[in-house]
């Protein structure tokens, strides 16, 4: 008995230094985060308000350096232009959708530095950056982005060169999600001086380029009638000519909506269904142009006229989310893939009597890209497995490596070389190819949990996470 009543007393007192540590790691920042694939760890963060106010002396002290005409912030009400740009002195638009012009996340404008030093690439500057999964969008030597400041949401413009904040449009949202985390998630879109920018909960505003005032605004959930999904509004919104296309999945033909660009009435509105977090996506397919949709349940391509179904592939994971980016292969071909033990399929697209026919090529698990997305190179695919980087053929499915570890992050092509962005922030370096698994440099780049999609204009890679932004110099000298 008394052997019991000691154990007794030893457990009651490790309980209360156990519960005396948890507070005191609480209260110094130690939180329990879950990863790309849910598993739970404990990591230190800053507060959201804690966070705000570093920013916001950041903001200020960079304003103060670079005088007082530096930074304009908009109102969310119209105003007179209040910066004006010399387009004749700067670099041509390139990166202006969501993972490049083709959406693609293959960087086609210039080579790059594929030399880079073992102890990792210096940063231009470096500085905090508000929450959310958003990417970066670039034009005429402008990084365009949003993020989440406190209980606003804002859409910022920075200077690629120096990272200077040049302006604000903001409003009144907070997205709010235990599992994933807080802030917006859809990257902007640029279009001859236009930035289209969506909000979490679904605003959607058409911004000027150059001075961030308003032109026009509406919330996409509430003009289709539709919920949110669990992890808010992420597919970036696409211009096709004269309208810029959204995914608010609503019902009674509101799944799919193009409104006019400029004037933001609603042009047309399509098909029915809960959509996803994949981008809307123009592409050819049997030399027809067509929007790649890949919703909830399935991947279809519509008519970029008024939204009509040209044809249908069904494809569903029990919670409903496909997140990746399709890749249009050669012709006719589309590959998918999905997390959650999808895995991943080669469909093929036929002409059949002024319709299409669907057939798959080949389906297996060997590439499951939960909200990561694949790239295409030489005929083989380049992406992360889960967490683990993986090369197949694209004709046949057959896996050629996998190989090193770097959680849920994102990958870019560029001049034959894999930019890896890790989920820990790091950055790294490995050549295309189906030989093997060779990752050339590795470094830590930021800090914090890293999910969004890196950006590569004019050689400057921009990347962010829910805390830092940073940009490092690729061109070839």
């Amino acid at each position: 008995m008394g052997r019991i009543r000691r154990a007794l007393k030893f457990l009651l007192a490790a309980g209360v230094a156990f519960a005396a540590v948890a507070v005191v790691l609480y209260f110094l920042g130690a939180r329990i985060m879950l990863d790309g694939g849910g598993s739970p760890y404990v990591g230190f963060v800053d507060s959201a308000a804690s966070h705000e106010r570093e920013l916001t002396r950041h903001r200020e002290a960079q304003r103060a350096t670079a005088g007082p005409s530096a930074n304009i912030t908009q109102p969310a009400a119209p105003a007179a232009p209040a910066v004006a740009e010399d387009v004749a002195n700067v670099p041509a638009a390139y990166w202006t959708d969501f993972r490049g012009p083709a959406r693609d996340g293959v960087y086609r404008q210039r080579a790059i530095l594929t030399k880079w030093p073992a102890a990792g690439l210096t940063p231009m500057w470096k500085q905090p950056v508000g929450e959310g999964y958003a990417s970066f969008v670039v034009a005429r030597g402008r990084a365009f982005t949003i993020e989440q400041r406190g209980d606003r949401e804002v859409v910022a413009a920075y200077d690629v060169a120096t990272g200077r904040e040049l302006w604000t449009n903001e409003w009144p949202a907070a997205f709010r999600e235990m599992m994933g985390g807080d802030g917006p998630r859809a990257t902007p879109t640029w279009a001859d001086g236009l930035l289209y920018a969506l909000g979490g909960s679904g605003e959607l505003r058409c911004l000027d380029a150059t001075s961030g005032r308003m032109l026009w605004r509406t919330n996409i959930l509430d003009d289709a009638g539709a919920s949110n999904l669990q992890w808010g509004m992420a597919a970036s919104p696409l211009v096709v000519g004269d309208t810029v296309i959204v995914l608010p999945g609503g019902d009674g033909g509101k799944s799919v909506v193009a409104y006019d660009r400029r004037s933001g009435k609603v042009a047309w509105s399509a098909l029915d269904g809960r959509q996803s977090y994949s981008s809307p996506m123009l592409v050819t397919i049997a030399d027809e142009p067509q929007l790649l949709v890949f919703s909830a349940t399935r991947v279809m391509g519509l008519s970029p006229a008024n939204g009509s179904l040209r044809w249908e592939h069904p494809w569903q994971t029990e919670p409903d989310v496909n997140a990746s980016q399709p890749i249009v292969i050669g012709k006719n071909r589309v590959f998918l893939s999905t997390g959650y033990g999808k895995g991943a399929t080669v469909i093929e697209i036929t002409p059949n009597a002024g319709a299409f026919s669907v057939r798959e090529v080949w389906r297996n698990i060997r590439m499951k890209n939960q909200f990561t997305s694949s790239v295409m190179h030489e005929g083989f695919i380049y992406g992360l497995d889960e967490s683990i980087l993986a090369c197949i053929d694209a004709a046949t499915g057959d896996l050629k490596w996998k190989g090193g570890r770097y959680g849920h992050g994102q990958v870019v092509l560029a001049s034959g070389h894999l930019i890896v962005l890790t989920e820990d922030g790091d950055l790294a370096l490995v050549r295309a190819t189906p030989e093997r698994h060779d990752e050339l440099v590795r470094f830590h780049a930021i800090d914090g949990k890293t999910w969004s999609h890196p950006a590569l204009d004019n050689g400057v890679l921009l990347v962010r996470n829910v805390r830092e932004m940073a940009a490092f110099d690729l061109r070839v000298k």
